[in-house]
């Protein structure tokens, strides 16, 4: 038998060090080749570390949330032959094992709650009571029903000793008198909670966290609101999907939103723009490649709808729902994650009134869509419905002149509101 040393590899870059996110092995784990055992993250995205030849697992080099440097150990594996390490004299790995967030700092988890409380006299004083379903309500009067509410306590735990299982007032009075029999009750809404949880801020929290650091420490941030009236956009995208809904997919309201974005940008090319602060160097873009703001179960991720300019109302609403559907299941890849010009970022029907994004660095600019409401509004003295929306945008005013900014804004709700204007070149 001999031993294969698994080095963390080179993921090119540029990059020295990466972050190890999660372990999917443990040390006695017997695996196969070509299986994960982990994910590491640069600063682009999460990475799968294949092993190249199957064994079992000796040693883990690192610990979830730990840095390492590119070329260090990263796992040891016991297999069949030679292997590629000879032991020399040196520091042993760190053996760990892939662990989750550190337990809540509180009291004892309990599985199913045991209670004791008073029995006939046929029974055992320290039975357990087995608890009512949810869905049954127990029998008690409007009295014990309140006293036990009073008391914080949830009526089913308690045996009831009177006609049918009713719970009487002595039920009550035995239940509260057992200095353990709290153990077993529910959560009131009133009752004192205790404990916390201690959640390491690693993987892609700690890259979200850096990033928003940085941007908000290095950008000149001030944000811009303005109320659009989307009511005859809404028409047509609902025409457009009613007729071409089957055969070329469903429109949602951001396709229509990027190609304002991209109209509006042949005159604000200050906009669609990068800056390199250290350099001091501001880049223009030719190509718009709109960053999609997405929320996944691990956090926010930005995948890139690369060349909108070029891209119809439906290509570009098949390329935005891919790289959702990837990012979201954290399938996206390093070039789909980088090298966006300008980030459109929505809450969908959370999007509140108001919001205040922050500019994804280095581009300079972000656009954020609010939920779409009807409201009344007065058009030519008559006060009637209309379908309204805002649109929350943010720039690094170090680059973006705040009458720029509201001039694109104005521009891309004129596209919005007038949405033929979309399409007449």
């Amino acid at each position: 038998m001999g031993t294969h040393v698994i080095k963390m590899p080179d993921i090119g870059e540029g990059i020295a060090q990466v972050e190890l996110v999660e372990w999917f092995v443990k040390v006695g784990d017997v695996i196969a080749e070509d299986q994960v055992v982990a994910d590491v993250m640069t600063d682009k995205a999460t990475v799968e570390i294949p092993s190249p030849v199957s064994g079992k697992v000796l040693a883990l080099g690192g610990q979830p949330g730990e840095v390492m440097a590119v070329g260090s150990e990263l796992i040891r594996i016991e297999v069949e032959g030679g292997g590629n390490h000879v032991d020399e004299p040196q520091a042993k790995p760190v053996e760990a094992v892939a662990t989750p967030a550190p337990a809540p700092v509180a009291e004892p988890p309990r599985s199913e709650p045991q209670v004791v409380a008073s029995q006939p006299a046929t029974a055992s004083a320290t039975a357990p009571i087995v608890p009512r379903q949810a869905s049954d309500k127990p029998l008690a009067s409007p009295a014990v029903r309140k006293r036990a509410l009073d008391a914080g306590i949830e009526l089913r735990y308690v045996h009831g000793s009177g006609p049918a299982g009713r719970i009487l007032h002595e039920d009550l009075d035995a239940f509260i008198s057992k200095p353990h029999s709290t153990a077993g009750q529910a959560p009131s809404g009133y009752a004192r909670r205790k404990g916390s949880e201690q959640i390491p801020v690693i993987g892609l929290r700690r890259k979200i966290a850096q990033r928003m650091q940085d941007a908000k420490r290095r950008v000149a941030h001030f944000s811009y609101v303005e109320e659009i009236d989307v009511t005859a956009l809404e028409a047509l995208r609902q025409q457009l999907n009613q007729k071409h809904g089957e055969s070329r997919g469903k429109l949602t309201l951001l396709p229509f939103i990027v190609r304002a974005m991209v109209v509006a940008l042949r005159d604000f090319p200050q906009i669609n723009a990068t800056y390199d602060d250290e350099a001091q160097v501001i880049t223009r873009h030719g190509a718009v490649h709109v960053g999609i703001a997405t929320q996944g179960d691990n956090g926010l991720m930005v995948p890139v709808l690369r060349h909108a300019e070029a891209g119809s109302l439906w290509s570009n609403a098949a390329e935005i729902a891919r790289l959702a559907n990837a990012a979201r299941n954290n399938k996206a890849n390093r070039d789909e994650l980088s090298g966006s010009t300008i980030t459109l970022t929505s809450l969908g029907a959370l999007g509140g009134i108001a919001s205040t994004p922050v500019v994804n660095t280095p581009e300079v600019a972000i656009v954020g869509v609010n939920r779409m409401v009807e409201r009344p509004v007065v058009i030519d003295g008559q006060i009637v419905v209309r379908k309204m929306m805002n649109l929350s945008s943010s720039f690094d005013h170090r680059v973006v002149d705040g009458m720029d900014a509201a001039l694109f804004i104005q521009a891309v709700r004129g596209l919005l509101e007038q949405p033929a204007c979309l399409f007449v070149e």
